[in-house]
């Protein structure tokens, strides 16, 4: 007997899903717990399990269409099978019309091999390639979707990408760079540098083409995608429902970087951030305003202290969460912190990678800035934003009460708070116990 497939929810704390590829057509075969589509949530692509065993008979939603988890998307059953009701009861018509007519032909065609022909073009804002195969493709600077793909339908997967980069032409960064500038193709040029690169002299030595005319100048639409309608929705709750401030902060980090060389003898990879996170969850633990959050009229205190670490990716950001950071230590923090990363720039997170977090720490140091102010990630009622460690003059005075000037590694760190649940003196000890700890590591023994 026919039934209607619901997107399967799998745990999923969302409302919708986008469908950006079905990897079972209508006619071919479903089988319960195995692959049925992908679809891309509000911070990840992941294939979704069939929840039915049969043929699938009717795809109610093509790809690229956005659907409520509540809402039907497929109709499973034995091929022949009167789906009349069921279509009627999703809200489609279905009369003994051409409709009609589609529909048992689409089910008796089961009986025969049915080929799919791809589309010549693609609907607007339809996935056409896996996550892992966008990154590859964003990294070496190549459309997407000028690459031939060898999954179903066309689909674009990662060894698609890594093919069209080993078949580029080589050249060195000047060249390619005076090549873009003077709209020429590097195609038949004869590379004279190592391994048969393209150097700049071999571009001299190339008669330069016509010039182009100048190309039409308009504006470019492009649809949000699904990560960043959810950052949009985050970020005007933040701004909606906190009464955000912030304070700053300089750390000398000279006893950090020392900690952070003792651990590299020892062959174990330390990052500053992940200092960093281990301080604040020290510093969470004797404040716990900090790592609280407000649920309507009421203040709820975690007793977890989950600290969020952001990461860039494609197109937007992630949040990935490192649970119970005071207590699992400072290496086992660099363990999950280097798996949630790489997991999060494959698109390999799972929605309980990211949920949960109490407090999140986010770092723009390594694109040198200075400082910044971060937007509160809800429901969390505060975050630290991390420069860049510079070197700068400072003054220390000696046990003789004498001053001189001296150049230490100084990184300047921000809290925004919700100041509707923190004040401005708790938020000011909070973040001077945490550079008492920075400067100070061995505190926290």
């Amino acid at each position: 007997m026919a039934s209607i497939v619901i997107m399967p929810k799998q745990g999923l704390l969302m409302e919708e899903g986008v469908i950006v590829n079905w990897i079972v057509k209508e006619g071919g075969k479903a089988t319960e717990g195995e692959p049925l589509f992908e679809m891309e949530t509000d911070k990840l692509t992941i294939t979704m399990d069939s929840t039915a065993t049969g043929t699938v008979l009717k795809i109610l939603h093509p790809e690229g269409d956005t659907v409520p988890i509540t809402k039907p998307i497929a109709i499973i059953g034995e091929p022949g099978e009167d789906i009349s009701g069921l279509l009627a009861q999703c809200g489609e018509e279905c009369h003994e019309s051409n409709e009609s007519h589609e529909c048992h032909e689409s089910q008796e065609s089961d009986q025969t091999p049915r080929i799919e022909e791809k589309p010549t073009s693609l609907p607007q804002g339809m996935q056409v390639a896996s996550p892992r195969a966008k990154m590859r493709a964003e990294e070496n600077g190549l459309d997407v979707n000028a690459i031939k793909g060898t999954g179903p339908d066309g689909y674009v997967i990662e060894k698609d990408v890594l093919a069209a980069i080993a078949a580029g032409r080589k050249a060195t960064p000047l060249a390619k760079n005076i090549a873009a500038a003077e709209g020429r193709s590097l195609e038949g040029v004869q590379g004279s540098g190592v391994n048969g690169k393209i150097t700049a002299a071999d571009l001299a030595c190339e008669a330069a083409p016509a010039a182009a005319p100048a190309a039409s100048r308009g504006d470019k639409v492009v649809p949000m995608n699904a990560m960043r309608k959810a950052i949009a929705r985050n970020m005007t709750a933040s701004k909606n429902n906190n009464v955000q401030a912030c304070h700053f902060i300089d750390v000398d980090m000279t006893a950090a970087m020392a900690l952070r060389a003792k651990y590299k003898a020892a062959d174990i990879k330390i990052s500053f951030n992940d200092i960093i996170i281990r301080v604040c969850a020290q510093a969470l633990k004797e404040f716990p305003i900090v790592n609280a959050s407000v649920d309507g009229n009421n203040i709820v205190y975690h007793d977890a202290v989950n600290i969020g670490n952001a990461v860039s990716v494609p197109n937007g950001l992630i949040v990935p969460v490192i649970k119970d950071a005071d207590i699992i230590g400072l290496k086992n923090i660099a363990k999950v912190s280097a798996d949630l990363v790489a997991k999060a720039r494959n698109g390999a997170l799972t929605e309980a990678d990211y949920h949960g977090g109490t407090f999140t720490v986010t770092s723009l140091g390594m694109f040198d800035i200075d400082y910044f102010i971060a937007r509160i990630n809800p429901p969390e009622s505060a975050i630290l934003s991390v420069g860049k460690i510079d070197k700068k003059p400072v003054v220390v005075t000696n046990a003789d009460g004498e001053d001189s000037i001296v150049i230490r590694p100084i990184c300047t760190l921000g809290l925004s708070y919700n100041h509707c649940i923190i004040d401005g003196a708790d938020a000011a000890k909070f973040l001077k116990a945490v550079k008492n700890y920075l400067q100070n590591p061995d505190m926290m023994i």
